[in-house]
């Protein structure tokens, strides 16, 4: 009976021994895993992070939207700058967050919010005369992300979901990423999938603002949703991404389309009445033919919203095959 005794408090104590173990080694392998430090380069920095921000500032519409897109709304304490509404999809995840401003805030409430990141959609999100620069607030501890295709030549689509991409391993949730990026390219290729096949795509002029000198789309985003909607943006030889052009210019390249950007200041019924009563693009086949294509500037960003953007643009480029 002593042997068996002393059998069994010899095996409870090599359980207990194993149990031990093993709990010593998980909270070793949860640490491993938490402090893995991501490396990105941004801006002309390098931004190293141990953990995943948990109050990040997103300064502009569409890098707002990517990050509730990736489920983010729980990890921000601000958001800034709408050009317009916010995507309809992503409103219940928006109004979570707090608006700190109508356009971009102040150094002293984003040190009041206590941020961790700031996520910025274009240049002058992170400059001195906004916020500050990323090197300053990176001095301050407080890393940052510009998003690469807002600021680019001749961005493509892929290029909006390399910055999903490195938003999703900030913020370590890499599936989410990838199942966003998977959903935007499968949508918009069941758009592609309708064109028509043709050997010439229609002309199209995309106009912005101006009523001598016309602001237009050059090598910049619209330029590639254009071309993946069927089109042929007739500046896209430009070497700018938005560029001004005469309108002797768009007379000359004659668009059968003209997209019409419609944001800011300028009611969209003032720039329609300028267009087709202009006495120079009023001869162009366009406006003729009153053909229009009306995109929000919120649809024309590197953002979520792409595969939206180029529907609406293949829409009213070819009615007809959708």
């Amino acid at each position: 009976m002593k042997k068996i005794y002393l059998f069994l408090v010899m095996a409870l104590a090599l359980v207990l021994a194993a149990c031990g173990d093993k709990a010593e080694e998980t909270p070793k392998e949860q640490a491993t895993e938490q402090t893995d430090t991501v490396t990105i380069e941004n801006n002309k920095l390098t931004f190293e992070y141990d953990k995943a921000p948990t109050r990040a500032i997103s300064l502009n519409q569409h890098v707002t939207e990517i990050m509730l897109a990736l489920g983010l709304e729980d990890s921000m304490v601000g958001t800034a700058y709408l050009d317009d509404e916010i995507y309809p999809p992503l409103k219940e995840a928006y109004d979570k967050v707090p608006v700190l401003a109508a356009e971009y805030p102040s150094k002293e409430q984003v040190i009041d919010a206590e941020a961790d990141f700031l996520y910025g959609g274009w240049p002058s999100a992170l400059a001195e005369k906004s916020i500050g620069t990323a090197a300053e607030w990176q001095e301050m501890g407080v890393n940052s992300y510009l998003q690469t295709s807002s600021v680019m030549n001749e961005p493509k689509l892929e290029d909006i979901f390399t910055d999903i991409r490195n938003i999703a391993k900030i913020f370590r949730i890499e599936e989410r990423g990838e199942n966003l990026i998977e959903e935007m390219q499968t949508n918009v290729d069941a758009i592609q999938a309708q064109l028509p096949e043709q050997d010439d795509p229609v002309r199209v002029f995309v106009y912005d603002s101006g009523d001598k000198e016309l602001l237009t789309a050059a090598q910049n985003i619209m330029n590639n949703f254009v071309t993946q909607a069927g089109g042929d943006n007739i500046f896209k030889s430009i070497e700018k991404g938005w560029t001004s052009v005469s309108k002797e210019d768009v007379v000359t390249h004659d668009p059968e389309v003209i997209v019409v950007m419609d944001y800011g200041g300028t009611p969209l019924e003032d720039k329609m009445t300028f267009i087709k009563n202009d006495p120079a693009l009023k001869n162009t086949t366009a406006v003729k033919n009153e053909h229009f294509v009306i995109m929000p500037l919120s649809a024309a960003s590197e953002g979520v919203r792409a595969a939206e953007a180029i529907e609406t643009l293949a829409k009213g480029f070819y009615p007809d095959n959708f």
